[in-house]
């Protein structure tokens, strides 16, 4: 059995922050496929054994359990000593980033993308309201981006890991990133990261959902 063995589907890019994390880190990890789009993480049985929460990601390490993608990127930037914090302002500061992160930038982004490509409810008042939100949040992080490589400054860290868990889809975002020139520059410098993979490469996709 792996070190780390990862809850995640493919369709996940909250997942994928944390299988990132992993393959970028060079750890002996395996994904554990969840059939999300079934209702597996609906489940008593799954609250029960798996996540309270009824969610992926979930990673397991020596006897641990852990949730939430901010808090297994910290748990495992701790334990590699990689792509985490140098000092106490460093640690602030990606955390800021965590934080806008979960709460502007992919909450929406994921929600825009669940809806259109997966609920498929075609463009709603919803969906207008999602997008306008996600463009604003891309604004923000391309103004950041045009005065530093990185999302703290000329390395990554796991506050870079979080924030462009959903970037790597493509299409299937909604959004077109090709108006954000320093985003579109800071994914090239995150996919030439020696290890780095797509998602669909990481984690089993969904096989409902391949076609």
């Amino acid at each position: 059995m792996a070190d780390y063995r990862l809850y995640c589907m493919g369709e996940s890019g909250n997942a994928y922050k944390v299988a990132l994390m992993l393959e970028l880190c060079r750890l002996d990890w395996q994904p554990v496929w969840v059939d999300f789009f079934n209702g597996e993480t609906r489940t008593p049985e799954y609250r029960a054994r798996v996540n309270e929460m009824g969610e992926v990601p979930v990673l397991e390490h020596e006897g641990r359990s852990l949730s939430q993608s901010g808090v297994i990127l910290d748990y495992l930037a701790e334990a590699t000593r990689k792509f985490g914090p140098k000092s106490d302002d460093e640690r602030r500061e990606i955390w800021r980033w965590i934080l806008f992160d979960n709460h502007k930038f992919t909450a929406n982004l994921a929600t825009l993308r669940f809806l259109t490509r997966f609920a498929k409810t075609g463009e709603t008042p919803v969906t207008e309201f999602l997008r306008n939100r996600v463009v604003s949040a891309l604004k923000i992080v391309d103004l950041h981006l045009a005065e530093r490589p990185f999302i703290i400054g000329k390395r990554a860290t796991i506050a870079d890991l979080s924030m462009v868990g959903y970037l790597f889809y493509g299409e299937e975002l909604a959004v077109p990133l090709e108006p954000h020139v320093n985003v579109l520059k800071w994914l090239d410098r995150i996919q030439a990261l020696p290890g780095w993979k797509h998602p669909y490469e990481l984690m089993p996709r969904s096989p409902a959902k391949t076609a």
